[in-house]
């Protein structure tokens, strides 16, 4: 397989701390109700962005399945997209007494009051997936840069020296995973003058925003040669309009390594490629280094977790029942 890696003050009134505790959720003990652990475990918040999108989900998964293989209590609470809730949240699980936070930012500049209570609590922040500007001892990620060249590539590569239109379709706003995936894609095929890209909404990462923003792209687009995504997720949405309008000659690519996405790379579909970022593998190297930090020991500002390209041929190789690719299959 071609791998390449690259290692590249908020205080909530007593409505707001009630109504953000009812979103918290322990995993595998409890706290008292009073702001003190039920025992004498380690405990880690996780306040996640959203649950709405796979990889969410299982960056989720694999923040619990590492926290108790480790013996430590994970504290997980969902913002739903809402960077107001997600401070809400933050504020609830220092409230709880968690020893560290893990933190998914909603908006990295939004969730700056949550930052700094937890700095007032004394409690170490960790980052994972999307950084954020300052405040966070450690962010844990993925080069998405890199993520989009890799794809983008792949994408120039097939359309080939006659080019075309590719119609891209974006994450979230004003976020720094949707920016460097973008901006590696466009670098990545920059050099061919005759490929021409056309803005797409940002479809914040799910299938069925994607759907609809590509039911109205291609008919004003019947031109289109290719589909670049943010993410696998509306990758599919995209590949799901194009199916149902006979358009099989659209080629489609994304990211995030969805097995979805990389099945039907393997069976030599319209879709070319996506790239690595197990969000198993993310969640579980989060949680050692939040109790890394936790601990004292020194860690880098920046951990990243590697990434590649899945292509035609190597899908085959990447192909299982998980849900996502797995880091480090061969």
């Amino acid at each position: 397989m071609r791998m390449k890696r690259i290692f590249g003050i908020f205080i909530a009134t007593s409505t707001l701390a009630s109504l953000a505790a009812c979103s918290v959720s322990t995993t595998p003990g409890g706290s008292d109700g009073g702001g003190k652990k039920s025992t004498g475990t380690l405990s880690i918040g996780f306040s996640q962005a959203t649950q709405q999108s796979p990889f969410y989900v299982q960056l989720r998964t694999g923040a619990e399945q590492a926290a108790k293989k480790a013996g430590a209590e994970l504290n997980f609470a969902d913002a739903g997209d809402d960077v107001t809730k997600q401070n809400n949240d933050i504020q609830d699980l220092i409230t709880r007494g968690v020893d560290v936070l893990l933190i998914n930012p909603v908006d990295p500049k939004g969730v700056k009051a949550g930052l700094a209570a937890a700095k007032a609590a004394g409690i170490p922040v960790v980052t994972v997936d999307r950084p954020v500007p300052s405040g966070a001892a450690a962010h844990v990620g993925r080069d998405n840069k890199e993520m989009g060249r890799l794809v983008g590539a792949e994408v120039a590569k097939s359309l080939g020296a006659s080019g075309g239109k590719i119609i891209e379709i974006k994450g979230d706003a004003g976020g720094a995973v949707a920016r460097d995936r973008s901006a590696g894609f466009h670098e990545a095929v920059a050099a061919n003058k005759k490929i021409k890209i056309v803005a797409g909404p940002y479809c914040d990462y799910i299938r069925s925003k994607a759907v609809t923003a590509m039911q109205d792209l291609l008919q004003t687009n019947t031109d289109v040669k290719a589909v670049y995504a943010h993410n696998d997720d509306m990758a599919l949405g995209a590949l799901q309009v194009l199916k149902e309008n006979n358009r099989t000659d659209v080629k489609v690519a994304g990211v995030d390594g969805l097995m979805e996405a990389v099945k039907s790379i393997a069976a030599d579909g319209p879709y070319l490629a996506t790239a690595l970022n197990d969000p198993i593998s993310l969640g579980s190297t989060a949680v050692s280094t939040a109790l890394d930090v936790q601990a004292g020991k020194k860690v880098a500002a920046s951990v990243d977790a590697g990434t590649g390209l899945i292509d035609r041929a190597d899908a085959g190789t990447y192909t299982g029942s998980t849900t996502f690719a797995l880091a480090g299959k061969e």
